[in-house]
């Protein structure tokens, strides 16, 4: 899942990645006519093997206040989330807002969830200290975390944030089942 606040870069992250993998018209993006996304994006990205086959849905929450109603039902079930940030100084207490929305969703599991924060919108003057909104989100205090800084336009560390985000939810998969052996993950 890809969350944040309105114009953070969301839409444009998951379209770079669905570009990626060649596979951009399989990205269902519901838009209004300014090109602001109304509901979500959604798509399905597979990987798979002679033995496996492995489905990823993704999905990105609107940010427009005007639809918050519909993030609860996109959130439900996640397995992880990219918070993309916008990193311009001008939209610091945007990200914070969004951020502390977020956290409401998942009461104490939060802490627990796979994170990756991703700072976007880094080719762009004016902007604000990742350590400061790291300390006022007290990021410390989450287990299963990353940060990134991403250029979304670009593609610039777009293809990285999802590899890590993945990496997370295979370690927290892991480390709660009884399916799997019990390994050392750090």
């Amino acid at each position: 899942m890809y969350y944040g606040p309105a114009l953070s870069g969301k839409t444009t992250s998951i379209k770079t990645l669905f570009d990626h993998f060649g596979k951009r018209d399989e990205l269902c993006s519901i838009e209004s006519t300014v090109r602001r996304t109304l509901f979500f994006d959604y798509g399905i990205i597979s990987f798979q093997n002679e033995e496996w086959l492995l489905k990823l849905n993704l999905y990105s929450c609107t940010g427009q206040d005007f639809y918050i109603v519909t993030r609860p039902i996109t959130l439900r079930g996640v397995d992880g989330i990219i918070f993309v940030a916008d990193s311009q100084i001008s939209a610091f207490d945007r990200n914070i807002v969004s951020w502390n929305e977020l956290k409401t969703y998942f009461d104490d599991n939060f802490k627990n969830l796979p994170l990756v924060i991703a700072f976007n919108k880094q080719d762009l003057p004016k902007k604000f200290s990742s350590e400061t909104f790291l300390k006022k989100i007290n990021f410390k205090t989450y287990r299963n975390k990353e940060v990134k800084f991403t250029i979304a336009v670009n593609g610039e560390n777009i293809l990285s944030s999802f590899e890590d985000i993945l990496r997370l939810i295979f370690i927290n998969i892991i480390k709660n089942s009884e399916v799997f052996p019990k390994i050392k993950t750090k």
